[in-house]
């Protein structure tokens, strides 16, 4: 694993604002500010270290089911801040095998051990766009010859279909907030909307502001007043759970699905990487991390339990004393230690590996960089390549 620079097409910005990247934002770099898509450095990585990543995954993948299953079993709901209301559906949805389509796992990698889970994005992940369409164009283009981690859209498709065999009706209606003003959500969401259309199914689009409620029928209908059988949403389980319109959510389940799942609140957690230390403690590919206080740590990141974009972020020193402190909104639902573990530096930068994976299968690889130790909102996202 390495860095490299390389010269930008002449026509980058035209070609990825018609891939539907057209919320990139200038991101800070260490003179001043940079592309959010920024192709004039990528990252190479050779087979075996790609197979290796490819494992990680997946293994990880399987813990993550194994700790929403322990967490079920044991009722350990509190330690998630859910509210009570809604724990039982919770564990129906696990029961039940609610289908599931993707996830991003934030990984500290810097070729020289296996990968470190920073935390999971089970629930709402993007970048997805980037990863799966903006590099492979960019590596077609530019190293046309040689490969990239990179299956998403082919799995996305193929999850899809799966999840398509047991729905009642071949349509999913696909939603994203109005309150997102960057239009990545939306972005994303029409995507994902894509790759359900290739795998047969019909769809809708529309603002999870416009999903209306047929008190008569007990059921959620569409601008249409049509009854919405399936849900593909890009909004957070924590902010549906939040109000009454969650609660018709969980009582309408499973006659309307939601994708994802009801039971990837847990994962979307950051009280999973707590759990699943307790689980495997040790485990090569873990962080030491607990809950309510930093305990035998001494140097370590305090997470909030439903944080975003590195939002009220403090790592703190061997001295006890933070060295550095995000701003923003969340904490109040409680706060993950995890030990401070920093990403790798090249070139002044600091990558985070984001590893996907699409049903139960490892799908590709995303890197977004910055020169900051918490990886935000600010960072860029850069392509990668596999050599021959």
């Amino acid at each position: 694993m390495h860095r490299e620079r390389s010269t930008p097409r002449p026509d980058w910005r035209r070609k990825t604002e018609e891939q539907g990247l057209v919320f990139g934002t200038p991101a800070p770099g260490r003179n001043g500010v940079r592309p959010y898509w920024d192709e004039s450095v990528h990252y190479v990585f050779d087979m075996a270290e790609v197979l290796s990543l490819e494992a990680d995954v997946e293994l990880l993948h399987s813990m993550c089911l194994e700790a929403v299953d322990h967490v079920v079993t044991t009722e350990r709901f509190r330690d998630f801040a859910l509210p009570e209301w809604c724990w039982e559906q919770v564990a129906a949805s696990w029961r039940r095998h609610d289908p599931h389509l993707y996830g991003r796992f934030d990984l500290r990698y810097d070729g020289s051990g296996p990968a470190k889970l920073l935390e999971y994005n089970a629930d709402t992940p993007t970048s997805l766009l980037e990863a799966s369409i903006c590099q492979w164009y960019w590596l077609k283009d530019v190293f046309p010859d040689q490969d990239q981690w990179n299956s998403l859209h082919e799995k996305l498709v193929a999850q899809w279909g799966a999840i398509a065999a047991d729905l009642p009706r071949k349509e999913v209606h696909f939603c994203w907030s109005q309150a997102e003003t960057t239009g990545e959500d939306h972005v994303t969401t029409a995507y994902l909307q894509e790759t359900a259309a290739e795998a047969g199914l019909d769809t809708v689009g529309l603002a999870i502001e416009q999903i209306g409620w047929d008190s008569a029928l007990d059921r959620f209908v569409d601008l249409e007043e049509a009854p919405m059988s399936c849900v593909s949403k890009l909004y957070p389980w924590e902010w549906i759970l939040s109000d009454d319109f969650g609660k018709h959510v969980t009582r309408s389940l499973p006659e309307t699905l939601w994708v994802e799942p009801l039971w990837k609140s847990l994962l979307s957690n950051k009280a999973i990487l707590a759990v699943l230390w307790e689980m495997y403690p040790g485990h090569p590919n873990l962080l030491p991390a607990s809950l309510g206080d930093p305990g035998f740590l001494t140097e370590y990141v305090r997470k909030p339990l439903l944080g975003r974009e590195g939002a009220n972020v403090q790592i703190v020193s061997g001295a006890g004393e933070p060295v550095v402190e995000t701003g923003g909104v969340y904490g109040e639902e409680g706060y993950v230690y995890q030990l401070f573990d920093p990403l790798p530096e090249f070139d002044g930068y600091r990558p985070a590996l984001g590893a996907w994976i699409v049903g139960d299968e490892a799908a590709g690889l995303g890197i977004r960089e910055t020169p900051g130790l918490v990886t935000d909102n600010g960072a860029s996202f850069v392509p990668h390549r596999i050599p021959d």
